[in-house]
């Protein structure tokens, strides 16, 4: 149970992040520019491609026609999406949790076309290739 000391505490580190941190005041999607932009308290717009945020990745313009606020300013809601970001978050450069955001990475470096990993391919390729999986029944 929380007592009442840890609850004041609580309240008054919330109250001087909300104080310190930008807020949203808008954001919409720019057709044009294939851009969400985040419109903060601090005179700073924010903008970036729909498609390198989770849960946006796949969305139709039509579908980030519609953004919302949260009351905080911290939240930024698609609701035809059904998906939220986090404005802190994106202030630092997420645009995902951690294992989204480790999978996309993970797929940029699979796309990579190194000499070094065209070697490791073509040496791979000698030995015969990746194993063939065997069937357990």
């Amino acid at each position: 149970m929380v007592t009442q000391n840890e609850l004041e505490r609580a309240t008054k580190r919330a109250k001087a992040f909300a104080a310190r941190e930008p807020k949203a005041i808008s954001a919409q999607y720019d057709r044009r520019l294939g851009r969400v932009i985040v419109h903060l308290n601090s005179n700073l717009d924010i903008a970036f491609s729909p498609q390198d945020a989770e849960g946006l990745e796949h969305a139709k313009p039509s579908q980030l026609e519609t953004i919302e606020i949260t009351p905080s300013g911290f939240g930024i809601h698609f609701p035809k999406l059904d998906a939220d970001l986090y404005l802190p978050a994106l202030l630092e450069g997420f645009l995902g949790s951690r294992k989204w955001m480790a999978k996309q990475l993970g797929m940029a470096g699979g796309k990579s076309r190194s000499a070094a990993k065209k070697l490791a391919a073509r040496n791979n390729g000698k030995l015969g290739g990746r194993p063939k999986k065997v069937a357990v029944g």
